[in-house]
């Protein structure tokens, strides 16, 4: 099979409906698939518990009995919210103009659910939140990213029809493939697209910037190209806020001042500030 769908990680929180908006307009723009999927965290809700071990509970089976039943009723009632949230999503997603938006529910650990579906999935769509911008390694956004090779729509809690699209360029292989995806790719169609260097203002980098900016009027797009010096991070917010960029393309993993993750991590930075869609890619 090929990649072929678009999959919007539906959790509950309040950036679900964002999720459900930015997928649905994916799904349309890339004319695949949408399929909404919710993941019940195995760690949270186990699909049976073993109380056994409770320290000073002993014998008394009545009592391990009435909290082995209420584990199960909390499972039960997660399933049930998830199935809920899946319905409104998918109502949702009709809405929005989705014909047959495709529900899954599934038990387990997310990354390992998204691996399970990998091969199938063009575009992974999810929501921003807090807890997973740590600058750490090892928050659940690096490890997803680090884990899956695929393109990652990451979004925040307002939807916004994207008009402008911004590549954060630096003229590795990594941001060469990202300008030739946006190229061939129907995802942005029609938008104008900025190509941002932070940098050098010499005659390799201007090189590199004509190189993309011909890639992409070859395609059709209206480019606009610009050559900054500064802080990465900084520099990159200020272009997006001045030009009111809609998505953020970048290459999420590597060892340049754009795509260094690991250490730094100027993409948790990024995606934290930016306030709009940053689509990472592999």
């Amino acid at each position: 099979m090929t990649k072929t769908n678009v999959i919007a990680c539906i959790d509950g929180t309040d950036v679900s409906t964002a999720v459900s908006d930015y997928a649905a307009w994916s799904s349309l723009r890339l004319e695949a698939p949408l399929i909404l999927l919710h993941v019940l965290d195995k760690s949270t809700y186990p699909v049976k518990s073993n109380l056994s071990g409770n320290i000073g509970l002993g014998s008394r089976e009545a009592l391990l009995q009435e909290l082995a039943e209420l584990d199960e009723k909390r499972g039960r009632l997660a399933l049930e919210q998830g199935r809920i949230m899946l319905e409104a999503a998918q109502q949702r997603a009709r809405a929005d103009g989705v014909g047959d938006p495709i529900v899954h529910q599934r038990h387990g650990d997310l990354l390992d659910s998204l691996l399970a579906i990998e091969q199938d999935t063009r575009l992974l769509v999810l929501g921003k939140h807090d807890d997973n911008l740590a600058a750490h390694v090892g928050s659940r956004l690096e490890t997803l990213v680090r884990s899956l090779h695929r393109p990652m729509l990451v979004c925040p809690a307002v939807y916004k029809k994207p008009q402008r699209i911004m590549i954060a360029f630096d003229g590795s292989d990594t941001t060469h493939k990202a300008v030739d995806m946006v190229a061939g790719s129907p995802l942005f169609r029609g938008m104008p697209c900025h190509v941002v260097m932070i940098g050098a203002d010499n005659e390799h980098n201007r090189g590199q910037l004509e190189w993309a900016e011909h890639t992409l009027k070859s395609a059709g797009f209206t480019v606009i190209t610009a050559l900054r010096q500064g802080d990465v991070e900084r520099s990159l917010c200020d272009y997006r806020r001045e030009q009111e960029i809609d998505i953020l393309v970048m290459g999420a993993y590597g060892h340049s001042v754009i795509r260094r993750f690991l250490v730094g991590s100027t993409t948790t930075a990024v995606i934290r500030d930016a306030q709009i869609p940053v689509l990472l890619l592999r």
